[in-house]
Parts: structure tokens; sequence; C-alpha cells
């Protein structure tokens, strides 16, 4: 009984320590043109794949429900980036023209505004140690 008891205790202490490892991420998402289909938002911890589909730490779809959003969510202390689109159609990918260039509004953590290719991790993290709210204005 008492290594049950033990093994609980550990448990719980295990519980809470990742708990309190995390901390409240608020992405204000604005330039939305019109309100219908869903945002799309990734959350990377690393630059693998940064900001391709599928390679995100966490991804979240929300109904769309008014030009401004506001999104939450807990995710572990460390360095981010955040990639968003909107999905206007609905057909769950970023669509894009012949030279692959999106032709949906999309945009990244500290605004970036991709050139003639995708922003690097680099450019798009920031540190996340404690709750906050980060803007990204959707690029047209």
């Amino acid at each position: 009984m008492k290594k049950i008891l033990f093994i609980l205790l550990i448990l719980v202490a295990v519980e809470f320590a990742a708990a309190g490892n995390k901390v409240k991420l608020t992405v204000k998402i604005t330039n939305i043109a019109v309100i219908k289909g869903e945002i799309e938002i990734g959350f990377y911890n690393n630059s693998a794949g940064f900001p391709d589909d599928d390679s995100q730490y966490k991804k979240l779809r929300v109904k769309v429900s008014s030009t401004t959003m506001f999104i939450s969510i807990e995710l572990p202390k460390g360095e981010w980036a955040v990639a968003v689109y909107h999905d206007e159609n609905n057909d769950k990918k970023i669509n894009k023209n012949f030279f692959g260039i999106p032709k949906e509004h999309y945009g990244f953590s500290n605004n970036v505004k991709p050139v003639f290719s995708a922003p690097s991790f680099e450019k798009a993290k920031f540190k996340l140690y404690k709750s906050k709210t980060i803007t990204i204005h959707l690029i047209d």
C-alpha cells in the first residue's frame, strides 16, 4: 500500500512540475478580410520544418467569427514561432498560385514578411517565459 501511495505522489508531483512549465500565449490576428472559413495556426518550438504543415508542435483551427480574432493556448516556456493562414474556402490547405505564392491571407510571428520564400524560424521566433499576447497582421 505504501508503494502505491508513493507512486501516486510521484505522479502528482511530476504533473504539477509540468503544469508549472507552461504559460499562456494569446495570438491576436488582425486584417481578416472576410468572415468565413477557418483560421489555421501552427505553433513551432524548433526550426525543423518551420513553417510547413504537420511539423508544428501544435496546430489549431478556429472558425472565423470576426475581422480580429484572439486565440489562446498553454505552451511550455521557451522559444516559439507562429504561422497563421486564413483558410477561406475551408479546404484545409493554403492555396497557392503558379509561382507558389499563397492566394489566402497568411502571417508569421514578429510580423515577418517573406521576400522570396517563407521566413526562417530565427526571424519569426520569440521568447515565451511568461504569459503574453502577440499580434499577427495577416498579409494580403
